[in-house]
This record gives C-alpha cells, sequence and structure tokens, in this order.
C-alpha cells in the first residue's frame, strides 16, 4: 500500500484537560500518514485519483475551529476518522504534539492509528 505524508502540519484547536486551558486555540503539531492506492494518481496524474492533502488540511482546520477536546486522545481519533470517512483513506496514522505545555517537556502527545 502507499502512502501520502503530512509532517509538522500546525493547527489551532481548543484542548486540555482544565476548563481554562480550553479557553482559548493552543497550538497542536500534527504528522499524518494516509494509506491509499496511489497508482492510478501516478498514471493519471489527476488530483481525482488521489487524496488531496490540500483539502486535508482544510477541512481538518475547519473541523477543529469549531470543536474542543479535553484529550488528546480524542482530538487524534476525531482525526483518523474523518480522513477515514471524508478521504476514503484505507489507514491513518496520527501523532498529535502538544507543545511547550509541561514545564522541561519538548511536547505531549500520542500516536494512533486507525483503518
Amino acid at each position: 500500500m502507499d502512502s501520502i505524508f503530512l509532517e509538522q502540519v500546525k493547527l489551532k484547536v481548543k484542548l486540555g484537560v482544565p476548563a481554562w486551558e480550553r479557553v482559548l486555540p493552543q497550538t497542536i503539531v500534527l504528522d499524518i500518514s494516509m494509506d491509499y492506492d496511489l497508482a492510478a494518481a501516478g498514471k493519471s496524474d489527476a488530483i481525482a485519483d488521489t487524496i488531496d492533502y490540500g483539502a486535508v488540511i482544510g477541512r481538518l482546520n475547519d473541523s477543529l475551529q469549531t470543536s474542543q477536546f479535553q484529550l488528546v486522545e480524542a482530538l487524534a481519533e476525531h482525526v483518523c476518522q474523518l480522513i477515514l470517512k471524508e478521504f476514503g483513506a484505507k489507514r491513518v496514522k496520527v501523532k498529535v504534539a502538544k507543545p511547550g505545555i509541561l514545564p522541561g517537556v519538548k511536547a505531549l502527545g500520542v500516536v494512533i492509528e486507525r483503518s
């Protein structure tokens, strides 16, 4: 299976367990890998034969602007399900990083994979 990847995607989302942390959007960083058969796109050179990664970013941005999450786990699940259902990926692997939230920790987060 072929993969399309998006690295270091920075988006704003309301995320955190304490309510005060969800008052203002904060930056998260996503690494996304989407499995998809890219043979047709390689032959046709047509966007219709692949996953439009610009559309993925736009859709995630729209969705996250109107959502809020307590846990990075729930956010990661939301991202995976959105890509699977709306873009037809066969498998999605998402790393969600919440940078600089704890003293002395560069980032915290999760990696999940769904198909």
